[in-house]
């Protein structure tokens, strides 16, 4: 009887384990599927390193934005105040007053437009044509022209400034718009080899079996270009286009230099050289170099902002060309 009751007992207790150790299974798994989830990508310490990577990756593009935006708001007490670190006291139009007067800033951004529009324009139909027939004609010495176009892009254009300012100079292209239109007539604007390389590399993915369908159709190699090649590639013009209209439209270094004495200069050379026009009539340390501080933000929230509205109005053009054409890396 005595042993039955043990048997028993032990029983209960070994049931009671296994009930427990369920439990703690199931609370287990539980926890397990809500932190790790089925494919881990699904779990929820996935998703806070994912979103803790993308907040202090927003972070550091935004902190600049920020403080940009908001010191060029700030008045001269709340620059030189100890106090003051991100909220000014009160919104400073005076700021983009000064900027918007001293650079005739509607004047200057179309001068601007039109330095960036015309060689972006010109680069983007000269990358097509250079792209294409890379991509579909088999030419003497095709991978050695390659090669030194690529050449032409991994050379520091400090290496070539001073040929290329001798070689403006002799043809009479300083001091003209013309000095960024023809090189990107020609293939060689800024950056003139990575559009070529988008070019080439999205004309090869297109089926051949079009262009030779045309062919048998009558239609001559600028027609297959023009009326197939062309509509089909783009997602290629529009992050060409887009790219090299930035490119040239934050150019100080080769703008200044090329552009030298011509009135239409690139809206961040023109408040670079505004800048410092008016830091140069005051000694180190005035007041007055404290405020420029914040007019030099307003200037650059004036610069970017034809940029951001740009991109706003194109962001889903923009990231549906990038998909396609496969700059990614992907």
């Amino acid at each position: 009887m005595k042993k039955m009751t043990l048997k028993a007992k032990q029983s209960i207790d070994a049931l009671k384990r296994f009930i427990e150790e369920k439990r703690y299974a199931k609370l287990y798994n539980r926890v397990q599927r809500v932190l790790i989830g089925m494919r881990f990508t699904d779990g929820l310490l996935y998703k806070i390193i994912i979103y803790a990577l993308l907040i202090s990756l927003a972070y550091i593009y935004l902190y600049p934005m920020l403080y940009m935006i908001t010191n060029s708001f700030m008045t001269m007490s709340d620059i030189i105040s100890v106090n003051v670190r991100w909220v000014p006291s009160s919104l400073n139009w005076e700021n983009y007053r000064l900027v918007w007067t001293a650079l005739n800033y509607p004047r200057a951004l179309l001068d601007a437009f039109i330095l960036a529009a015309a060689p972006a324009l010109s680069a983007t139909v000269s990358s097509a044509i250079i792209g294409y027939g890379f991509a579909r004609f088999r030419l003497p010495f095709k991978k050695v022209l390659m090669g030194l176009m690529i050449m032409s892009f991994i050379i520091p254009p400090q290496i070539t400034m001073l040929p290329m300012f001798r070689m403006y100079a002799n043809y009479e292209l300083l001091g003209s718009i013309r000095a960024f239109v023809y090189p990107a007539i020609l293939g060689q604007g800024l950056n003139g080899a990575i559009y070529i390389l988008i070019f080439y590399s999205f004309f090869r993915m297109l089926p051949k079996s079009l262009e030779e369908s045309a062919e048998l159709d009558g239609a001559g190699r600028i027609k297959v270009f023009t009326s197939i090649a062309l509509p089909l590639a783009m997602p290629a013009v529009i992050i060409v286009f887009l790219f090299s209209f930035v490119w040239y439209y934050n150019e100080t270094y080769l703008a200044g230099l090329f552009l030298s004495g011509s009135d239409m200069l690139t809206l961040p050379l023109r408040l670079e050289q505004y800048i410092n026009n008016f830091t140069s009539l005051y000694p180190e340390g005035s007041r007055a170099r404290e405020l420029m501080q914040a007019v030099k933000l307003a200037g650059n929230v004036l610069t970017l902002l034809p940029l951001l509205i740009i991109y706003f109005f194109t962001q889903r053009h923009f990231v549906e060309s990038i998909d396609r054409t496969g700059i990614t890396g992907e």
